[in-house]
């Protein structure tokens, strides 16, 4: 009876576990540790089938809707010519129901690559994401909007590294 008691509690500790990995705050989390990690693959199962990616306010493009596939595709030409990049998250907060959530927090993104004009790019901004719940009860980014307010450093570290990839 002990043996089947703790099997019990064990399953049941696992399924909180993971249950708690996928709340709409740990989904966009896990979305910067990939970037980060350069782990392109998760990067694309944490985004929904179609995502309306928006950074108008950095770069004014206007919002657009990709893939997966066409997301990772763009940030590829540009993040791992980096040496090291740190997103920091902060002040999430979150509304939700069964199948939505909206999730706002603040971001900082750290550029590091190693340049005679500074080795240091950082911007920052807050987000605002949108999130769908699937049948099977995973979480999925449908929508990321990019609030840019300032950067500092060596803002002309992103053309060195987009230069860096094309001359790879």
């Amino acid at each position: 009876m002990k043996k089947i008691l703790i099997g019990f509690i064990t399953l049941l500790s696992f399924n909180l576990n993971a249950q708690m990995m996928n709340t709409p705050q740990q989904v966009v989390t896990n979305l910067f540790v990939a970037t980060d990690q350069q782990n392109w693959q998760l990067v694309e199962q944490i985004f929904d089938n179609e995502v309306l990616l928006d950074y108008a306010s950095m770069n004014g493009n206007p919002a657009t809707s990709l893939n997966p596939q066409q997301i990772t595709t763009a940030w590829k030409t540009i993040l791992p010519g980096f040496e090291h990049t740190h997103h920091q998250l902060g002040n999430f907060l979150i509304e939700a129901d069964e199948n939505k959530a909206s999730v706002f927090c603040y971001g900082t993104a750290s550029h590091y690559l190693t340049d005679e004009n500074g080795s240091i790019w950082i911007v920052v901004g807050s987000y605002d994401f949108e999130l769908i719940k699937h049948n099977n009860g995973t979480w999925k980014i449908s929508s990321m909007k990019f609030n840019f307010k300032y950067q500092d450093g060596n803002t002309s570290l992103s053309e060195k590294a987009m230069n860096k990839l094309k001359g790879q």
